[in-house]
């Protein structure tokens, strides 16, 4: 049975990274499905061939952050809960799937008032997430009432689809939410799109973008796609980068994302590597296969342990081997075929890049072992799929 599907997406869709995608796919698949989506959002951000995308009213002023917890979200939350209520009365949707914890709480009031049901996307946990963007410190009474509202958060969905195990333990651990209330649904790739360079013509764009970017033909690069900041780890991995050129390899990084792109461009060059990084900024996700397809090794440093990293799938699809620290979500995605380093250890992650280069041969069986696992298990119909389950689930 198709649904009418109300999707508050509170962030600034469509950006290019992390939850984003998520939401992109989710909805692009369920339409492939004959189900009629509907999304709900910030004002900010960019509308996307043939999705129904709705955007609260504009702020009179560009906020500062555009990603991560902000004041000034308060006010665009505000908005948006307003926009979301005159859609939905427009829109008579037969239930509200809300990402992130404000979506949450919006459609929750929502849901109470129409008794349309509410299923609740969680891609990780709003108290550690302010904590990591260091919006607030980890004691303390901010910190106290943040925990308190996402205890009460999360009790208000009847399912919760979360994007890992692992923050499928914090809800029962932490936060007493039921076993049979929650879904595991993890992040998933468009294997069609993220493929290996195989065609002549794909192999022609990556040649002319690497001779664009001015990198030696010889040259071993390594790619990283994401945001940029401290708690996602893009100082630890310029850190693992300058310990792999002083060991004389002849490799080059591509850090391609946001925000912070002048931070970490001036931190290269304290480090003595800006000639051998290079930073794109912000590219398109219909160029990301291309982009990705310059390197021979991916990596992600996020050392967060309740959020999780779809690129990584990305990179798996692309057969590319990717060099993680050992965190709950990277046992998820890449199982025993990962290369792990402990969690913010520079020099161990880059002796792990090193022994990649060194062994070509054991970095292009990973990459194909992690290639067959995301192909096999993270595929976005298999993720429609379960998501048709939730709704069926919630609306008996």
């Amino acid at each position: 049975m198709p649904y009418r599907v109300l999707m508050i997406a509170p962030t600034s869709f469509f950006l290019d990274y992390g939850c984003h995608v998520r939401i992109l796919e989710e909805a692009r698949v369920l339409q492939k499905l004959g189900h009629r989506v509907q999304i709900v959002t910030y004002p900010f951000g960019r509308d996307l061939p043939g999705l129904e995308i709705a955007r609260a009213l504009p702020l009179p002023f560009r906020p500062r952050h555009e990603v991560g917890p902000a004041r000034s979200k308060l006010i665009l939350d505000a908005l948006l809960a307003l926009k979301t209520i005159q859609v939905a009365r427009r829109f008579q949707p037969d239930l509200i799937h809300a990402h992130l914890h404000e979506g949450a709480l919006i459609g929750g009031a929502i849901s109470r008032v129409t008794r349309v049901p509410l299923v609740f996307d969680l891609q990780g946990s709003m108290t550690s997430e302010m904590v990591d963007h260091r919006f607030i410190a980890a004691n303390g009474l901010a910190f106290k009432l943040a925990y308190w509202l996402e205890a009460q958060i999360v009790h208000l969905p009847r399912l919760i689809l979360t994007s890992s195990r692992n923050a499928a333990r914090v809800l029962t651990e932490e936060f007493r939410v039921a076993a049979e209330r929650i879904v595991v649904l993890s992040d998933c790739v468009d294997a069609d799109a993220f493929t290996p360079v195989e065609s002549a013509h794909l192999a022609r764009r990556v040649e002319e973008l690497r001779a664009r970017l001015q990198i030696p033909p010889a040259r071993r690069v390594i790619v990283y796609i994401g945001l940029l900041d401290e708690y996602r780890g893009t100082r630890v991995m310029l850190r693992a980068a300058a310990r792999v050129i002083e060991r004389g390899a002849d490799a080059h990084f591509v850090v391609i994302g946001f925000p912070n792109v002048e931070r970490y461009r001036a931190l290269a060059r304290e480090l003595g590597i800006a000639d051998r990084v290079t930073f794109p900024g912000r590219v398109d996700y219909a160029d990301a296969p291309v982009w990705l397809s310059l390197g021979e090794i991916a990596l992600e440093p996020k050392m967060s342990a309740t959020e999780a990293a779809g690129k990584v799938l990305n990179y798996m699809a692309l057969g590319l081997p990717v060099v993680a620290f050992d965190i709950p979500v990277m046992r998820e995605y890449l199982g025993e075929y990962g290369v792990y380093a402990p969690v913010g250890d520079a020099e161990a992650f880059a002796d792990h890049i090193l022994a990649l280069l060194d062994d070509s041969e054991r970095a292009r069986a990973l990459g194909g072992a992690v290639r067959a696992r995301a192909i096999e298990s993270f595929s976005w119909e298999r993720a429609g799929r379960e998501i048709e389950r939730v709704y069926a689930r919630v609306m008996d």
